[in-house]
């Protein structure tokens, strides 16, 4: 498998298949998680580095469900795992910090391309 690959956890099939044809409800649904999204992850970020494990936890939480929806399923399992841990009391920190990173770093990567997903079909509305 490539590294070079783009984007290999961003796989919105799923939500074209449950907006059933309507551009409108793509543009919207990506609105959202653009909306939401930056904000889960400094909320986790933060919460991490003050190891306020329970706010980590919790936003984790609420994160996960929405990598599920737009195709992130390694990032979806990732961020499962800092949930889970931070949940135990954050006993290894540094693995913690290492698993969110990579998670945020691949949710910031898909965030310009749904950026760029959002702005193709809201020039077809």
């Amino acid at each position: 498998m490539s590294d070079s690959l783009p984007n290999p956890d961003l796989d919105l099939s799923f939500l074209y298949e449950i907006a059933d044809g309507s551009d409108e409800f793509i543009v919207d649904s990506i609105t959202m998680f653009l909306d939401q999204t930056p904000q889960l992850l400094d909320t986790i970020n933060s919460a991490i580095a003050a190891q306020d494990w329970a706010t980590a936890a919790s936003a984790s939480h609420k994160l996960k469900p929405n990598l599920g929806f737009f195709g992130m399923p390694q990032s979806q399992a990732n961020i499962q795992e800092v949930e889970i841990l931070c949940k135990a009391g954050g006993a290894d920190p540094t693995d913690i910090t290492a698993k969110f990173n990579n998670v945020k770093s691949v949710v910031t990567s898909n965030l310009g391309e749904l950026e760029k997903i959002k702005a193709e079909k809201e020039a077809n509305l």
